[in-house]
């Protein structure tokens, strides 16, 4: 009896990567991604014990990507780290938009630590640093700016809007202006 080929963990996520960015988070289930990979939902289930932790493991192989896609875009980027960081999520969303809604417009009124959320500290850190403000007011201050990143990338990944970077890079220097102005800069 011929041997079945074993069927990777990682061969599993990239099929299931491919779904989700093909058709979003409906198109992914034990069945399609199975008829992806050629085989029977045996495979799949060897390699994670239900959908649920296939899915969990998919959203952080999304994050990985996404920070991958960020620290690339920072590094080329001529703006700023902080903007850099605002535009690359916002370029992130208008070009892996069914990934971008997975990571970050799924429903998550029980997710108190995504995977994402371990960046909010340094983030906080460096808004002090640029601006001198208490940490509470820097994180008001990236609370408020964040709404107008996060509004954006949302309107793009929806093709709600389609606004060029010129623009949108405009739009950020004028609201991160407007804050500082209203928290007094400290700097």
């Amino acid at each position: 009896m011929a041997k079945t080929p074993q069927i990777s963990r990682e061969k599993i996520l990239a099929a299931a990567l491919e779904l989700v960015r093909g058709g979003g988070d409906g198109a992914l289930n034990a069945r399609a991604l199975a008829k992806a990979l050629g085989c029977s939902t045996q495979p799949i289930f060897r390699n994670f014990t239900d959908m649920q932790a296939l899915r969990a493991a998919l959203l952080e192989e999304i994050h990985n990507r996404y920070l991958a896609f960020m620290e690339a875009y920072i590094a080329a980027s001529a703006h700023p780290p902080y903007k850099a960081s605002g535009l690359a999520y916002i370029a992130f969303a208008r070009t892996e938009p069914r990934l971008f809604r997975q990571l970050f417009m799924r429903e998550r009124s029980s997710d108190r630590e995504g995977p994402e959320l371990a960046d909010w500290e340094p983030t906080i850190a460096a808004v002090q640093g640029y601006t001198g403000l208490s940490h509470r007011e820097a994180e008001l201050f990236h609370l408020e700016l964040w709404g107008l990143v996060h509004g954006t990338a949302v309107m793009l990944a929806t093709g709600y809007l389609d606004l060029d970077e010129e623009t949108i890079s405009g739009m950020l220097t004028d609201v991160y202006q407007g804050l500082k102005l209203k928290w007094g800069e400290r700097k």
